[in-house]
């Protein structure tokens, strides 16, 4: 699932133009709310890395933010997203627990081309219920959190075939790194437990070519990463 261009600034409106231009159908980012309550489209909860200012996200407004996001790409609110790029699907994910019910509320028309996750599982699960407390037509697609994801390395790993029917019965996806310190987390019995539940497997945060080719080939469904110009050619290469 590409994300954008190495040299733009994530996240922007800009990358994801530049994404989408490439051929991406599937953009992942992130939610965050604004001190007047704006979802944005933002990865950190400060603007120190992206624009050199040490507040947090929740304490400037849209029409601040906007301005610092000027020279970078451009500010994107979560309803611009949805409406400025209508033939792209959005990975969405829920990083700020203020922003998951207004996040819910606004992805609720475009149900059928968001998936909503989060490391917290009560966070994608308000976001959820938002969503369809505010009419959306269908569930939006949802991957597992962290403490799912957790639960369902220990079942899969003792062969505990309830559990991981359990574990992965509201989920569409499982979005896992390869590696976390020192404990691998993609393995072969993971992507087999989840693909005979029809659960996608997704694989973040994956730059490098070699690692995308061994990811495919290992069997995974989705890569993110910040390259979509080498993402993009190398599963189509794949998928024929």
């Amino acid at each position: 699932m590409p994300e954008g261009s190495a040299d733009l600034v994530e996240n922007s409106f800009a990358a994801v133009a530049a994404a989408h231009a490439a051929g991406a159908t599937y953009v992942e980012s992130d939610c965050h709310l604004t001190r007047d309550g704006e979802v944005v489209l933002f990865h950190d909860d400060d603007l120190q890395r992206v624009a050199g200012d040490p507040r947090a996200v929740a304490d400037v407004t849209l029409a601040e933010l906007a301005e610092l996001m000027a020279g970078l790409g451009g500010l994107l609110t979560l309803a611009q997203a949805l409406e400025s790029f209508p033939t792209v699907r959005f990975n969405l994910d829920v990083k700020a627990a203020a922003a998951a019910e207004a996040a819910g509320r606004g992805i609720a028309p475009y149900a059928d081309r968001v998936l909503v996750t989060s490391f917290s599982d009560e966070r994608r699960r308000i976001a959820l219920q938002a969503a369809a407390d505010a009419g959306a037509p269908l569930r939006p697609a949802t991957s597992a959190g962290t403490r799912t994801i957790t639960r369902l390395l220990l079942a899969s790993g003792v062969r505990a075939h309830r559990a991981v029917t359990r574990l992965l019965s509201d989920v569409d996806a499982v979005q896992v790194p390869e590696r976390h310190g020192r404990v691998r987390v993609l393995t072969p019995r993971l992507i087999d437990s989840a693909h005979r539940h029809g659960v996608e497997v997704h694989v973040w945060t994956v730059n490098d070519p070699a690692d995308m080719q061994r990811l495919l080939d290992a069997g995974v469904d989705g890569l993110v990463t910040d390259r979509a110009d080498i993402a993009l050619p190398l599963a189509a290469r794949h998928a024929s």
